[in-house]
């Protein structure tokens, strides 16, 4: 557990085994400190579900819109970083989808084509506002999570094929588009629609948001060793042409320099820590 002021909680909930495929991680914040708290999330390209109980929370894109969270908010898949604030007696409990769980569970709404959702835009058949209900009943975060994995149980077995070859292959150092194209005779167009409609963005976006978050591990790795970064050293290992290339990803994914990112950490949230 993390506790940076007196009355501010936070803590990252692991799940159990049978759920990897669906979500990676449950996230809970409780601001009982008496003033509103301010943070910034990175971009995660996950679509995460925002459960609000007590005063509303409310996020701030880049942009400047403002959206306050009313019970709950799903929104994503997370492509750029946005600022978030709990004012007092706010507690937030974050569900963070893993892949194409999203479309698996909810795809009869669209992944990215109608989000962010809120309890205005489900007045029939509001199923997530009856899950808020249920949970606003408990008091304990762990209850509440696994109410949550209850719900999603009978979406488990409930995955695409393709969608399940896509993620696989994601992570590996070559074509995702092209192998599972040719291991379902079909075309790369029409591979890349698919990785479109069940993840809720190309293939390419994420080979480039990889690499950034690649950047940011290895800036915060360095920073916990050495006094300086060797920035030459994180564009080779990262794969950047040069570090011009590094900064103009650290500008579009979060409005910040690298050099900039490494001195704010503190107030940024980051979906793999």
């Amino acid at each position: 557990m993390i506790e940076e002021n007196l009355g501010y909680h936070n803590f990252r909930i692991e799940l159990p085994n049978g759920f990897e495929e669906v979500f990676t991680h449950f996230y809970f914040a409780e601001n009982r400190s008496g003033e509103a708290i301010t943070k910034t999330l990175l971009p995660s390209y996950q679509t995460i579900l925002v459960f609000s109980f007590g005063e509303k929370p409310y996020l701030v894109s880049k942009h400047g819109t403002r959206l306050e969270v009313n019970k709950y908010l799903l929104l994503g898949p997370i492509k750029q970083a946005f600022e978030y604030t709990l004012p007092a007696n706010t507690e937030i409990l974050i569900v963070n989808f893993k892949d194409d769980a999203f479309y698996r569970i909810f795809g009869k709404v669209g992944v990215s084509e109608h989000l962010p959702i809120g309890p205005e835009d489900l007045v029939h058949g509001d199923y997530l506002g009856m899950l808020w209900y249920e949970l606003s009943k408990m008091e304990d975060t762990h209850t509440r999570v696994n109410y949550v994995l209850k719900f999603s149980e009978p979406y488990l077995t409930n995955r695409n094929k393709i969608a399940a070859q896509l993620a696989s292959v994601r992570e590996q150092p070559l074509n995702p588009i092209k192998s599972v194209a040719y291991q379902n005779n079909q075309s790369e167009r029409n591979m890349q629609l698919q990785h479109k409609k069940h993840f809720g963005y190309s293939a390419k976006e994420h080979i480039r948001y990889l690499r950034f978050l690649k950047a940011v591990v290895s800036i915060q790795s360095m920073a916990s060793s050495t006094s300086k970064i060797d920035w030459l050293q994180i564009v080779a290992d990262c794969g950047y042409y040069d570090q011009s290339q590094l900064i103009k990803d650290f500008k579009h994914y979060i409005n910040l320099s690298p050099t900039q990112y490494l001195n704010f950490q503190q107030e940024i949230c980051n979906p793999i820590s």
